[in-house]
């Protein structure tokens, strides 16, 4: 299931969040403090992240910046209703975020936005897991490569294989004919 995490110090704002996805089937979880965010989000099964830029405790990027340590997968959005240029672009800089979402917002753009950034973090996912797939391939081939070399060092020839030119294995010279009959 589609884990949100959304955090704001204001309850009316995460009730009408709360309420706008309901609709969506995604587990939404609240925080009115980025301080028990932060404490008590110690897993990384969060897909999205949703913080208020203004908080009196501690700022939303400062916020993304300590959750992004806990849930190093989950995409990051800032949420504000002051358009700060400066705090928008250390976001982006410092807490890489995905989105700067302005409020108040349109509800159906906001559900688009975080369905395209919960696209992005699939994305994101599966080239990680591409990677790594690459990798384990790449090693396993020098594997098979170092054997081939030794093969080779012990009988000089053995790795070596004729063909045909129609593209079969050609055995000829390989066996003793008459000792075959």
């Amino acid at each position: 299931m589609t884990r949100l995490v959304l955090i704001d110090d204001d309850a009316n704002i995460l009730n009408a969040l709360k309420r706008v996805l309901r609709s969506t089937g995604w587990e939404v979880t609240i925080f009115s403090s980025p301080l028990d965010a932060v404490t008590q989000l110690v897993t990384d099964d969060v897909d999205l992240i949703m913080s208020d830029y203004r908080m009196p405790e501690m700022d939303g990027v400062a916020t993304l910046n300590k959750l992004r340590a806990a849930c190093p997968s989950a995409v990051r959005l800032l949420m504000s209703g002051q358009a700060d240029l400066d705090g928008v672009l250390k976001a982006i800089n410092q807490a890489e975020i995905y989105r700067f979402v302005v409020k108040p917002w349109d509800d159906a753009d906001l559900i688009m936005t975080l369905e395209s950034a919960l696209k992005y973090q699939a994305m994101v996912q599966e080239n990680i897991r591409l990677a790594d797939l690459v990798r384990s391939q790449q090693d396993q081939i020098q594997r098979q490569q170092r054997e081939l070399q030794r093969l080779e060092q012990e009988s000089p020839g053995i790795t070596r294989v004729e063909r045909d030119a129609d593209g079969s294995i050609d055995l000829s010279g390989e066996f003793d004919e008459d000792a075959l009959r």
